[in-house]
């Protein structure tokens, strides 16, 4: 259990652990298993692509903005209290949706062929990092899950910065453009993201292992989704920007 306890990991930490410990005295407890999280996660998977497919159809900004600020909302509401993470999870998935399926019609709209590639290409990965996890290839150690997660804040910091930036007509330089260093980068995000999936799929894992609650089945699966959401745009990005040159 001190794998997790001394973790930076923001999904699991010590005050999960406080609460599975007190979870126990109770006689009423169910912890989560790895089946009822992957049950989960295709649920949640299920919401967005039908939200996604509304978005698609009929592009707003109303979609667009209001499905991106309302995940982030949803997003922070769950890390701070995760045993509402039945509700949030769904709602999440069926706003963040919206928003996927709003950007895709964008792209879809400037560059011919761009979704089946970007989505095959998500999912490939999905399926290669699934079997990277579990043939061992790579071990989610501590050390593994810290690089990882201060790698994820670095790329979220850059672009939080490009965003306030934006404001004042100044652009980060070479982030989601064109030439060898953009590209290069693009890459290094797509990487990032992937191995985050190394991570979700060993909060399953470990979250089962440990006995946590119920409703972690429905927070690690939005850990996946919001994996998946951002590994899918950053292909997309890359896709465009090489169509583009």
């Amino acid at each position: 259990m001190s794998r997790f306890s001394n973790s930076n990991n923001p999904l699991i930490g010590e005050k999960a652990l406080n609460k599975h410990t007190r979870g126990l005295e109770d006689t009423t407890y169910q912890p989560m298993t790895v089946s009822g999280a992957v049950d989960k996660s295709l649920i949640l998977g299920c919401i967005l692509l039908f939200t996604a497919i509304i978005g698609y159809s009929a592009p707003s900004n109303l979609f667009l903005f209001g499905g991106m600020i309302g995940g982030l909302v949803l997003v922070i509401i769950s890390v701070i209290k995760p045993q509402y993470s039945s509700i949030t999870a769904p709602a999440y998935a069926a706003l963040e949706g919206l928003f996927v399926g709003a950007v895709t019609a964008i792209y879809a709209q400037a560059f011919d062929g761009i979704i089946f590639q970007a989505v095959s290409l998500t999912i490939a990965v999905l399926f290669a990092m699934l079997f990277i996890y579990k043939s061992g290839m790579i071990k989610v150690t501590p050390q593994f899950r810290t690089g990882v997660i201060m790698a994820t804040f670095g790329i979220f910091a850059v672009y939080i910065l490009s965003f306030i930036l934006s404001f004042f007509g100044i652009n980060v330089p070479f982030l989601h453009e064109g030439g060898m260093i953009g590209i290069g980068i693009s890459l290094v995000i797509i990487g990032v993201a992937a191995l985050n999936l190394l991570l979700d799929f060993d909060n399953f894992d470990k979250g089962a292992e440990m006995g946590l609650p119920k409703y972690y089945e429905w927070f690690f699966g939005m850990g996946l989704m919001i994996t998946l959401v951002w590994l899918y745009l950053e292909i997309l990005r890359l896709l465009a920007v090489l169509q583009s040159d």
